[in-house]
């Protein structure tokens, strides 16, 4: 879940060069490398609007979608049939961070932030991946495919997690 923070926080259109969007839409690939070298893979879509929504929506191997509004986090799992909801004491602020992006090399930068440094990379003007270690020393990578910039908001309908009202509800 923590990787999810990463992106919580847009809020600023522009950093350190690196121009973002009032929205985005894009496809992803995730993958976490623990301490031990062990590979977990994630795919899905994402969706950016109004500087501080996310919609994560997880393909494979688990069919989950994660929403947040910044200070929320809900969590459906559709495997479980499980809703979990989460108050965000501390996320990550991806504006922040990308204000002290520096220049590394061709499209790539590099950011310290509350002692923990990020690569990101640029394709074509537009974010391609956001790379660093998590506070359990796993290497976290966001690979975006597909990226669409767009202005404006996205609408609210497309933000929301949809669930059947079945599922068990968890609150944490």
């Amino acid at each position: 879940m923590r990787t999810l923070f990463v992106l919580l926080s847009l809020s600023v259109l522009v950093c350190a060069n690196i121009e973002l969007p009032d929205n985005f839409q894009a496809d992803f690939i995730q993958k976490i490398t623990n301490t031990k070298a062990k590979v977990i893979e994630y795919k899905g879509k994402v969706l950016f609007s109004n500087g501080k929504l996310f919609k994560w929506r997880y393909i494979e191997p688990t069919k989950k979608e994660v929403c947040t509004d910044g200070s929320e986090l809900l969590v459906v799992d559709h495997d479980l049939e499980q809703v979990s909801t989460y108050r965000i004491a501390k996320g990550m602020d991806i504006a922040k961070i990308l204000s002290k992006a520096e220049l590394y090399s061709n499209n790539v930068y590099v950011a310290e932030y509350e002692h923990k440094k990020y690569t990101i990379q640029l394709h074509h003007e537009k974010l391609h991946s956001i790379a660093y270690f998590d506070d359990l020393d796993n290497k976290v990578q966001i690979v975006f495919t597909h990226m669409k910039y767009g202005r404006g908001d996205l609408a609210k309908k497309e933000m929301r997690c949809d669930y059947p009202k079945a599922y068990d509800m968890i609150r944490g």
